[in-house]
């Protein structure tokens, strides 16, 4: 069986979406890794988004939170607010009460991608917070640390991410993810996506699905 690895994201302008796309490209790289994109529900009404000039949904799937515990390991994306995740995908994590309960997430690795309008905000706080959020459910957080090399080191062009996680600017809206960030967010894909075959690979029966819960 191949390793699952679920991409799960939330993007209102496309930006986070980009990201995840080359995410699941680079995940999809590993021989014996199964990749797949999901996004989360949206929280704000249709007027909300129609004052704040969100283009449409893409056709991704919406994800259920009980869908989680099928993956593997997980890369979740989203946009940054106040130096933080997004309210939305917030709100999706504060439904998998449940799935934290019977602790159907713990032992999963997990990692972080995620945008921010510019670089004096949230490019490592938001995934720093973010990472409790894993913690909770017993997740193992997989940075890229500086895994991606001299592109970590990049100074002639501005360039998002971190050793948290890939990233991206989106200044006022118009700016999308440079060569530079997709590449970036491709070698994420590809090393968690490395390091989740290997957990599986060589995961001891306890923490199996069947095994978990009260």
């Amino acid at each position: 069986m191949p390793a699952k690895v679920y991409i799960v994201y939330y993007s209102m302008y496309g930006h986070v979406e980009a990201l995840a796309r080359e995410i699941l490209r680079g995940a999809n790289s590993v021989e014996g890794v199964e990749a797949k994109l999901w996004q989360i529900p949206e929280t704000l009404p249709p007027e909300e988004l129609v004052r704040l000039r969100a283009p449409p949904k893409s056709d991704v799937p919406i994800i259920n939170p009980f869908k989680l515990p099928v993956a593997d390991g997980f890369v979740f994306g989203f946009p940054t607010r106040l130096g933080m995740m997004a309210a939305q995908f917030k709100a999706f994590l504060d439904s998998t009460q449940y799935l934290w309960k019977a602790q159907m997430l713990a032992c999963k690795p997990a990692g972080i991608f995620y945008s921010t309008s510019c670089q004096g905000v949230g490019q490592e706080t938001a995934p720093f917070t973010a990472i409790t959020q894993l913690v909770h459910h017993g997740m193992i957080f997989v940075p890229i640390g500086y895994t991606f090399g001299p592109g970590m080191f990049e100074m002639k062009e501005p360039k998002g991410g971190s050793p948290y996680g890939a990233g991206t600017y989106t200044g006022d809206g118009s700016r999308q993810p440079t060569e530079l960030e997709l590449q970036q967010a491709f070698h994420q894909g590809n090393h968690i996506a490395t390091i989740i075959k290997k957990f599986k690979e060589d995961a001891h029966p306890i923490f199996t699905l069947h095994n978990r819960g009260y």
